[in-house]
């Protein structure tokens, strides 16, 4: 990944930091098996030879980390000290005990100003809007685009999409405009396709991405205070959202049906597809020759604008709590102080870690870091997410199972899978207690 442009020095930057005198000796952070955690890793280094205490943070793959996590929090084990985990869990691992209450540390640190609003919002709080706090916002991600500039900047592709659309042709800033430009570059005689999306039913890579177009319509998933969803989920914008992704998914490579962030990067990595989803987490190997050959003509641009300009993106990324049953909690706050220092943000951001300082984001420095990083500054205050109750991952599958076969499979109508959603939520929400 290139680097953050820093004038730091990486000792001495966060070395004003001084901790008081460690109680515990040694610190695990759990957190999922990628990148991120491994600049975590490089970053924490400089805490244990400024305290002496050691940090490790252990990974485990993507398709483990749920499951692991609240084996180990319902079994009230003291393994791990901090866990970076998904914004969905708030709600589950708050309920259920599993995290300390950080309100307090919040208040004295003014975390509320000090981090972009919308990390606050879906890394750190719950009930939303309540004021009680639960993670401090760690890793900022959400889901951007890239594309071959090559394809976009070819004089002849230039002429025959202004011949055919009536406007230049250029990173899309609408929905509309990315449907064209998808449209345009789908020709599966030449194995050159439109676009790439997140299609897989798996956990949460299709909602993620159908949240996209319907943040970006207007819509939304439902009240998250009142937990009303008839006539939210199923508005005429989401209507619309859903029927526009599923176009999407028809200028797709072949066998499109069950991917994620491999398979998208791999979109462009490969030279299938003139547009590919992603976290943003994923795009410094598309900047990388070794990974992709198309590195030099690869650009990136966020999440477009729907029909009456809104603008959002489904949001990634993680915050870091304390674990309840932790025997090093005194440490894991000294260890929380050190980490929202701006110094250390900056050098967080220097690594390759998506920082959530607000300060930090909106510093030139950062935004003229890499290609993506000033969509990436742009999106992070653009951000929305799914419900981070305890029983979202009810939610999430019977999502799946209303979303999945309408887009890939073409069953029935927008329409019918979002009112069918809207009644399973309505029965999930009476079962628990949230609605009469």
């Amino acid at each position: 990944m290139k680097r953050f442009a820093s004038r730091l020095l990486a000792g001495a930057a966060v070395g004003a930091f001084i901790a008081p005198a460690a109680m515990a000796q040694e610190l695990n952070i759990f957190w999922a098996e990628w990148d991120p955690a491994n600049y975590l890793q490089e970053l924490v280094n400089d805490y244990e030879a400024e305290t002496g205490v050691i940090v490790n943070v252990e990974t485990t793959p993507w398709s483990d980390f749920q499951t692991k996590a609240f084996t180990e929090f319902n079994a009230r084990g003291s393994a791990y000290d901090l866990i970076v985990g998904d914004s969905q869990w708030l709600g589950a691992a708050s309920e259920g005990g599993h995290y300390v209450d950080l309100t307090d540390f919040f208040v004295e640190h003014d975390l509320g100003n000090i981090m972009a609003p919308a990390t606050v919002k879906y890394y750190a709080e719950y009930p939303g809007n309540s004021g009680k706090f639960w993670a401090v916002p760690a890793e900022g991600d959400a889901v951007g685009w890239s594309y071959r500039k090559d394809w976009f900047e070819d004089p002849a592709e230039m002429e025959a999409f202004k011949a055919k659309y009536g406007y230049d042709l250029a990173p899309p800033e609408t929905w509309a405009q990315l449907l064209d430009i998808a449209e345009f570059f789908h020709r599966p005689d030449e194995d050159r396709y439109g676009v790439a999306i997140y299609t897989d039913n798996s956990y949460d890579a299709m909602v993620m991405g159908v949240e996209n177009a319907i943040f970006s319509y207007g819509g939304d998933l439902g009240d998250y205070e009142t937990y009303e969803v008839e006539g939210i989920l199923n508005s005429p914008q989401n209507v619309k959202a859903l029927e526009d992704y599923k176009r999407l998914y028809s200028y797709t490579p072949p066998g499109w049906s069950k991917t994620f962030f491999v398979e998208n990067n791999q979109a462009i990595t490969e030279g299938l597809a003139a547009m590919s989803m992603n976290y943003f987490a994923f795009f410094p190997a598309l900047l990388n020759p070794a990974t992709n050959p198309h590195a030099e003509n690869t650009g990136f641009f966020p999440n477009p604008a729907g029909p009456d300009g809104d603008q959002h993106a489904a949001l990634g990324g993680q915050g870091i709590s304390i674990v309840s049953y932790s025997e090093n909690i005194d440490e894991a706050y000294r260890f929380l102080e050190w980490f929202i220092q701006p110094e250390v943000q900056k050098r967080w951001a220097e690594l390759g870690g998506y920082t959530a300082h607000a300060a930090t984001l909106e510093s030139e420095e950062f935004r003229n870091a890499t290609p993506y990083n000033e969509a990436f500054y742009q999106t992070m205050f653009r951000v929305k997410d799914f419900w981070a109750v305890p029983e979202f991952a009810e939610l999430l599958t019977s999502a799946n199972q209303r979303l999945y076969p309408y887009v890939v499979g073409g069953e029935g109508t927008a329409e019918e899978a979002l009112d069918a959603l809207a009644a399973d939520w309505v029965e999930t929400f009476k079962k628990y207690g949230r609605t009469e």
